[in-house]
């Protein structure tokens, strides 16, 4: 009974001392990537919320700051009295608004099938 205990033991020290190094790098890098683009953006997320939705009325649902095509920008997802989502896409160093998207339930389910990959 205490081999037992004892391998169960090892082996669950095994899968976490091998498994967790992987999990914190990644979620490591993502963090040190966001970091970095927030220190260069000049626009914060709530002057970046304002701007969309001076654009597109509406409730903010979703705000992700990112780097396209060389810029950093801020992509703002607004829910507007329809029901529609719009995402307003930012210059997050200018504050300019750059693009705005219709988004409908095939976006989101394809958003969604990429986050369960």
């Amino acid at each position: 009974m205490k081999s037992l205990s004892l391998i169960l033991a090892l082996t669950v020290g095994i899968v976490l001392s091998l498994g967790s190094p992987a999990w914190s790098d990644k979620k490591k890098d993502k963090e040190g990537d966001i970091a970095a683009l927030a220190k260069d953006a000049k626009v914060t997320i709530d002057q970046a919320a304002k701007t969309a939705t001076d654009k597109v009325p509406g409730t903010v649902v979703e705000a992700e700051l990112e780097k396209k095509h060389d810029k950093i920008v801020w992509e703002v997802e607004v829910l507007g009295a329809d029901g529609k989502v719009t995402e307003v896409c930012i210059d997050a160093v200018t504050g300019a608004v750059l693009d705005t998207e219709a988004k409908d339930k095939k976006d989101e389910k394809k958003k969604e099938g990429k986050k369960g990959k």
